[in-house]
C-alpha cells in the first residue's frame, strides 16, 4: 500500500490522531515534514482555509491550497470545496494570531507535490490503485488517487454492463480500486471493469433453473438486456410495460459459455432504487497487463490491453 492515500483515509489513523494531541507532537510532525490530515472548517473571503487540528488552529494560505492555484491553472473552487472535508497538508511553520494564540501554517500544495513526485509519477498504465470517489457526472466518475489528486473514470470504463449514470455503481466517498488506463499531459484516466471479473467468473455464480434478481438495462426490438451483475447481463424476451432501470426477477433458462449468452425469462418488474454497494473485486493483484473478458473457447473475443 502506498503512503500517499486518498484524502480522508488518514483521518482515523492512530499516528495521525497522535500528532494532533499537542503542540509538541505537531512540532515533531513539522520537523519530520509528515503528511497529516484534518478537517477544514472555514474558507475566509481571501480563500484561506482554517483547519481544525484539535490542540491549535491551522491555516492553509490560499496559494498553498492546491497545485495550480499559484499559477492560475486551477480555480479557487478547488479550495472552497474542501470546507467540512478532510484535507492533507504539511506543516510549514508556526505563527501567532491577533490574540497571541499559536497558529500552525500549513501547505496542501506541498503534500500534493510530494505525492506527484514520489507516487503518481511512478505509476504505469495497468497499475491497480486505491481510490476514493469525489464526485459523479453523467460522463463518468472522478476519484482521488492520492492527496487530493483526482483522475477521471469514464462511464464506459466502470463496468461491462451499461449504466445511465455513475451513481448506479458509486456513491461520493466510496473507496474503490481502479486501473491506470492512460496518463497524458498530466491527465490520468482510470478503468474499473477489468477488476470485476470475467464473463465466466460472473456466470459461475448462477445456475440454469434459478430465479434471480436483475436490472433492466436496455430494451431492443429483439429482447431486453437484464443485468445480473456489474459485469454480466443476459437477454430476455421483452415484456409489455417494462422500462429501463426497473428491478426485475428473472428465470435463467440457460447459460452458454461458448456463445457468451445467458438466456432469461422476465418473471416480474418493479420500480425501486437500491443504493450501490461497494464493488466485489475478482482481480487481487497490483498490476494488470491484459484482461480477457470472454471465455477462452468463445467465438467472440473481448479483451482490454494495458501494456
Amino acid at each position: 500500500m502506498t503512503d500517499f492515500l486518498p484524502e480522508g483515509c488518514l483521518m482515523d489513523n492512530q499516528e495521525n490522531i497522535m500528532y494532533m494531541e499537542s503542540i509538541t507532537a505537531l512540532t515533531e510532525a513539522y520537523r519530520e515534514q509528515r503528511i497529516l490530515e484534518a478537517r477544514a472548517t472555514v474558507c475566509d473571503s481571501a480563500h484561506n482555509l482554517t483547519v481544525d487540528l484539535g490542540c491549535v488552529r491551522g491555516v492553509i494560505p490560499r496559494k498553498e491550497g492546491a497545485i495550480g492555484i499559484k499559477d492560475g491553472t486551477v480555480r479557487d473552487i478547488a479550495v472552497i470545496s474542501r470546507v467540512n472535508r478532510p484535507v492533507c497538508f504539511v506543516i510549514t511553520g508556526f505563527d501567532r494570531d491577533e490574540s497571541g494564540a499559536t497558529v500552525a501554517v500549513l501547505s496542501r500544495e506541498i503534500a500534493q507535490r510530494r505525492c506527484l513526485d514520489n507516487y503518481v509519477s511512478k505509476l504505469r498504465i495497468g497499475d491497480v490503485v486505491d481510490a476514493r470517489v469525489t464526485h459523479l457526472e453523467t460522463f463518468g466518475a472522478f476519484a482521488d488517487i492520492g492527496c487530493g489528486i483526482v483522475a477521471l473514470m469514464p462511464i464506459d470504463a466502470i463496468s461491462v454492463s451499461r449504466i445511465e449514470h455513475p451513481r448506479e455503481r458509486f456513491t461520493v466517498g466510496m473507496d474503490i480500486k481502479a486501473v491506470i488506463k492512460s496518463m497524458e499531459n498530466g491527465r490520468i484516466s482510470l478503468s474499473h471493469k477489468e477488476l470485476l471479473g470475467t464473463w465466466q467468473e460472473n456466470a459461475d455464480n448462477f445456475c440454469a433453473g434459478e430465479t434471480v434478481a436483475g436490472v433492466i438495462r436496455s430494451i431492443e426490438n429483439y429482447g431486453a438486456f437484464v443485468e445480473l451483475a456489474p459485469n454480466l447481463a443476459g437477454l430476455a424476451e421483452t415484456k409489455e410495460g417494462i422500462r429501463v432501470g426497473q428491478q426485475a426477477s428473472v428465470y435463467i433458462k440457460s447459460i452458454i459459455p461458448d456463445k457468451m449468452k445467458v438466456k432469461l425469462i422476465i418473471v416480474e418488474t418493479f420500480d425501486y432504487k437500491y443504493g450501490p454497494c461497494r464493488p466485489k473485486y475478482y482481480f487481487k493483484g497490483d498490476h494488470i497487463d491484459e484482461f480477457l473478458y470472454s471465455p477462452v473457447d468463445c467465438e467472440k473475443v473481448i479483451m482490454s490491453a494495458f501494456s
